[in-house]
């Protein structure tokens, strides 16, 4: 590896509050393409109504982020083994920036959605690096649980500040809200100065015998498969509890009571993020079947007692579960990476979970199609979920004495 720190050598460099505070700020970054124009669709439909194809092609405008970090996240991690994960994150902070605030001035549908490839590309560099970074700073146990933990906390909580944010920018028409993604550029600065890239001569970390080394297929393959339903899970209450309420008597137009709920189901899941640190020293055996068991509980909830107050309950219950499956499955996967295979590894892991995302609405929109009815849709996810806790808990208590799979211990050099 060429990596090299910058200053004192990487092994007696150590990371503190304000390294995580920036990783923790960037991880945000990819927050704005999935929630901060969800508030002006509406617009944008008016605007291009006329556009052939618009009814898919505004909607997109939100996916293509996602798509994009599915298909490219696992590239971003194969520059960041190769080139280093400072620079990565620099350059695409400063991309994000021009990609993401070019709307604001743009006209066509096509070149806005031509952009949203650019942010969706971005934004799997932004999270790769980030992520990485995060464990590669904080490798020692209990500092890695906490700051995986407060990454999905500090998302969640951005995630409704973004959505407020955009619908009260929204007002001054629908360019508006784009200048937000110019936020890059002001943690793009601190950046540069505050971080350092790591490197083999940290003594500290796991190290690869050879600098090149091939993705740890064994390992990985099967936390990429629950990254994948586990994004599809993860998503689900978060697009479809305004339908659910909608569906059981609520008024579209009352965003007031709709408003709320999302907000506790959202506030209720970084609740959830923050128990993992306590829980952590449980190991997955114990967290992934608890977060997809819970997950289960309130979608069950919503389709067995209904009405209002059943969805209310359920969106809390199975967005706490959220709030502790996210970190629990990203810790289980790259706890024992090495540092020349973690790059590849969490772009691997970004990709099948933002997969799971992209399909969250095709899916449900599927089951609805073959079922007749939201409510019941949520529920057979809800088995779903069910199911994968128990293979998990089964399987994964079988394999506990198995060096060949991921544990949320640290791995030691």
């Amino acid at each position: 590896m060429t990596n090299s720190s910058i200053g004192r050598p990487a092994a007696v460099r150590h990371a503190g509050v304000w390294q995580a505070v920036l990783l923790l700020a960037g991880s945000c970054m990819p927050v704005l393409g999935a929630v901060l124009l969800t508030p002006i669709l509406p617009q944008l439909s008016e605007v291009f109504g006329a556009e052939p194809g618009s009814a898919i092609l505004v909607p997109m405008i939100v996916a293509i982020p996602a798509l994009m970090i599915a298909i490219f996240a696992p590239f971003a991690g194969q520059i960041v083994d190769r080139l280093g994960r400072k620079k990565l994150l620099i350059v695409a902070m400063i991309a994000y920036a021009f990609v993401g605030t070019a709307p604001a001035y743009l006209e066509s549908l096509n070149l806005i959605l031509a952009t949203r490839v650019g942010v969706g590309i971005t934004e799997a560099a932004i999270m790769t690096a980030c992520t990485t970074l995060i464990v590669d700073y904080f490798h020692e146990e209990k500092r890695r649980n906490k700051y995986l933990g407060l990454q999905t906390v500090v998302t969640t909580l951005a995630a409704t500040v973004f959505i407020i944010l955009g619908g009260a920018l929204g007002v001054g028409g629908w360019h508006t809200p784009f200048w937000i993604y110019a936020l890059s550029l002001v943690i793009a600065i601190p950046m540069i100065f505050g971080l350092w890239e790591p490197s083999r001569a940290d003594t500290t970390d796991a190290h690869a015998a050879e600098a090149k080394v091939p993705v740890p297929w064994r390992r990985l393959r099967l936390p990429l498969v629950v990254a994948l339903f586990g994004g599809f899970s993860f998503y689900v209450m978060l697009i479809e509890t305004s339908y659910l309420l909608v569906a059981n008597g609520v008024d579209a137009t009352n965003t007031a009571i709709i408003g709320a709920v999302a907000a506790a189901a959202s506030l209720v899941t970084a609740a959830g993020a923050l128990t993992f640190p306590k829980l952590a020293a449980r190991g997955p055996r114990f967290l992934l079947p608890l977060a997809f068991g819970l997950q289960a509980l309130g979608m069950l909830i919503i389709w067995i007692i209904g009405g209002v107050p059943g969805v209310v309950i359920g969106a809390v219950v199975a967005g706490f579960g959220s709030g502790l499956l996210l970190p629990s499955m990203l810790t289980w996967a790259l706890s024992t990476i090495k540092f020349e295979e973690r790059g590849r590894s969490t772009g691997w892991w970004q990709s099948a979970f933002f997969l799971g995302q992209f399909l969250t609405p095709i899916l449900i929109g599927a089951i609805v199609a073959a079922v007749g009815g939201l409510p019941l849709a949520v529920g057979i996810v809800g088995i779903a979920c069910a199911v994968v806790a128990l293979a998990l808990g089964l399987g994964l208590r079988r394999a506990a004495d198995s060096p060949a799979e991921p544990q949320l211990a640290s791995a030691r050099p």
